[in-house]
């Protein structure tokens, strides 16, 4: 429980405490201490205690007593540094930090930090906002201006680095990370050499307590270079991991060596003096590095954005279909990507008719859940390996080829074009897959409905038809709600491909497919190499476009054991329905209901592509490390290419940016399919 009285201010604390000389080792006047002096103009405190010599020295006393053995290297190895090797049970721990804070050893400046504050975070920003010659006069009147160049102090910082370089090298030599980085098995170990080194200045420190290092110091060169080629380690291992993929225990490990030896670096940094005046500024420096480190040990937001910022960068670069072309940019491309659309409809009109009948089976929710979602489950992989499309399925080649414009070096303004082009290049191509998808549905499920209406001389569809329509009624029903809902899985659905196909890298699944003792010895060399590319090519098609399905299928039936009004709506599905429940109404429905219907199934296709578009967006600028600002101007880029040629976001026209967006896609493809 943190200590410390709001209701005073910093006169009648430094009265209450310091009046006389303090023995005691209490955090509770610390405590009062630094509350009181956030309500007030720490200009008056400095007069204060300019003023009151006396209440100087009892305070100086007190705090040079309080903080006297209390070792500090805790909160250099361990504050804001990873302390799991998976990322759920990192963000599980830290949630319980917040929650219930853990006992810590009371005779430690991390538990001191801990009880002095609230929150740490809101007291660094205050002393970082204070004027820099008043926190300077304030660490004086402490006689905290040295501290950097006593023996204990180094003892203590020297331990530190020791600590972390024999944890980040344990890491380092583990075999999944070595293999991450190939190229330095031809070189000496760099985190080895850095442990010696430390080891080594360690040693002579124990010889010589009043040992200094400066700037051109051999040994301070050596630690820097051997930091530097560690972190070039790292780089690299991220940096293969489009090439060899990565589990999310790797990249944890290698947060976690980035983390500890820039520690150390930073560290080795405060050990340098030059200048006499290097001892003051190193001496604060220290201070507010363990106020930073403290005040960032269980944020939340900064762990999910560094483990999932590479996550999403491969995601966005392995891809499920990577010879297929979703962004279309000549005619050929535009009217191949409609015959595909169209096979797609013909499939899905066929769903919708089954589905419906599906509906008619007595049975529990559970069941009809498992019905549906093995309808669109097996209808969505025979799209898949037919080579058809769905409309609004796009593939994390999309997001890829979307990363690689953003990534391409040049001028701001030229990028964003180049970007904005190969929008409309996508937002095309998705709508002449809306129109194939929906000119092949609506007959194909009426044609069906109608072979049933003859065979069983029953409208299958008539009890169906009220609800049908209705649900093509926004006014009416939440038909736009869940048109984002099927557009938010299908960019998870995108995720799940990205994600298997990482993990058949990074595991060597087709690798081993093609040595596999068993398959060649039975059914022989050939038959085990066309099954290892079958599997690289289309595995992680077949598994997203499965898991697509049974979100589809089990969202309406799950959302109805809850009680909960969720369903989904693809503009293709929209189509189908809309032919079935005009049939049922044997196509006597007034003009508002029809034109109303035929409006929204494209509304439909519209959120379809909006929420699982914006999400790749997010996915792909996320990758890229790109701030608002900058995502900002890029969509402002979009919308005036829109506003000059909005006919290319509908038809192919010719642009001179295409055959640039043209190379772009098919070396992400390439590069896709050499891996």
């Amino acid at each position: 429980m943190k200590l410390f009285n709001s209701s005073t201010n910093f006169e009648s604390v430094l009265k209450k405490y310091f009046s006389f000389k303090n023995e005691t080792l209490s955090l509770e006047p610390f405590a009062d201490f630094l509350e009181s002096i956030k309500r007030t103009d720490f200009t008056d405190v400095l007069n204060f205690f300019k003023s009151n010599p006396q209440f100087t020295e009892n305070f100086k006393y007190y705090i040079h007593n309080i903080f006297q053995g209390r070792p500090f290297n805790l909160s250099l190895t361990e504050a804001n540094i990873l302390s799991e090797n998976s990322f759920f049970p990192e963000l599980k721990k830290r949630i319980l930090n917040k929650v219930l804070p853990p006992v810590e050893n009371e005779n430690t400046v991390w538990y001191m930090i801990d009880n002095v504050s609230l929150s740490p975070q809101k007291d660094l920003k205050y002393f970082q906002n204070l004027p820099e010659n008043e926190v300077d006069e304030f660490l004086n009147l402490l006689d905290a201006s040295d501290f950097i160049v006593k023996p204990l102090v180094k003892k203590e910082l020297l331990f530190a680095m020791n600590i972390l370089s024999w944890r980040v090298t344990g890491m380092a030599m583990e075999v999944e990370v070595v293999r991450m980085a190939p190229q330095y098995r031809n070189f000496d170990n760099p985190f080895l050499a850095l442990q010696n080194e430390l080891e080594g200045l360690a040693e002579e420190l124990e010889k010589n307590p009043e040992l200094q290092l400066h700037s051109k110091d051999s040994r301070y060169k050596q630690i820097k270079i051997y930091a530097e080629q560690c972190l070039e380690f790292v780089t690299i291992a991220f940096k293969n991991s489009s090439k060899y993929g990565i589990s999310g225990k790797i990249n944890q490990s290698l947060l976690k060596i980035r983390q500890q030896t820039n520690r150390i670096y930073e560290i080795v940094q405060l050990l340098v003096i030059d200048k006499d005046e290097d001892i003051f500024i190193n001496s604060k420096q220290l201070i507010f590095n363990i106020l930073r480190y403290k005040s960032h040990k269980n944020n939340i937001s900064e762990l999910i954005n560094d483990s999932t910022r590479l996550l999403s960068h491969l995601i966005t670069n392995h891809t499920a279909e990577t010879g297929s072309h979703y962004i279309t940019s000549s005619r050929k491309e535009y009217m191949k990507m409609f015959y595909k659309a169209s096979g797609g409809g013909i499939i899905v009109g066929a769903l919708c008719v089954l589905k419906m009948l599906y509906g008619y089976f007595p049975g529990s929710d559970f069941f009809h859940a498992f019905l549906y979602s093995m309808n669109y489950a097996m209808g969505f992989v025979m799209i898949y390996l037919m080579g058809f499309t769905l409309a609004t399925k796009q593939p994390a080649m999309t997001a890829a080829t979307m990363t690689k414009v953003l990534s391409e070096e040049g001028g701001r303004t030229r990028n964003n074009t180049e970007f904005a082009h190969l929008v409309s290049q996508l937002f095309r191509s998705q709508f002449i897959a809306f129109v194939g998808n929906v000119l092949l549905s609506f007959p194909i499920a009426l044609i069906i409905i109608y072979g049933l209406d003859v065979f069983t001389s029953q409208n299958m569809a008539i009890d169906r038809s009220d609800k049908l329509l209705k649900d093509l009624d926004p006014f009416k029903s939440k038909a736009i709600l869940h048109a984002s809902i099927a557009g938010f899985y299908l960019f998870i659905s995108g995720i799940i491909s990205g994600n298997i196909g990482n993990n058949s890298v990074f595991y060597q699944i087709p690798e081993r497919i093609a040595k596999n003792l068993s398959l060649r010895k039975f059914f022989g060399k050939k038959f085990a190499k066309g099954l290892s590319k079958y599997y690289a090519k289309n595995w992680p098609g077949i598994i997203s476009n499965f898991w697509f399905g049974v979100f589809l299928g089990a969202t309406a039936p799950v959302g109805l054991f809850l009680g909960l009004d969720l369903d989904i709506r693809h503009i293709t599905f929209a189509a189908g329905n809309f032919a079935l429940g005009l049939y049922g109404k044997d196509f006597s429905v007034d003009s508002y209901t029809f034109w109303l219907s035929f409006v929204t199934v494209f509304l439909i296709g519209f959120f379809n592509f909006l929420v699982s578009f914006t999400l790749s967006m997010f996915l792909a600028f996320r990758s890229r490390k790109l701030n608002f600002g900058q995502v900002s101007e890029i969509y402002k880029e979009i919308f005036r290419y829109f506003l000059k040629n909005p006919l290319r976001f509908f038809i192919p026209l010719r642009s001179k940016l295409d055959q640039k967006a043209d190379d772009l896609r098919n070396s992400t493809i390439t590069k896709s399919e050499d891996h």
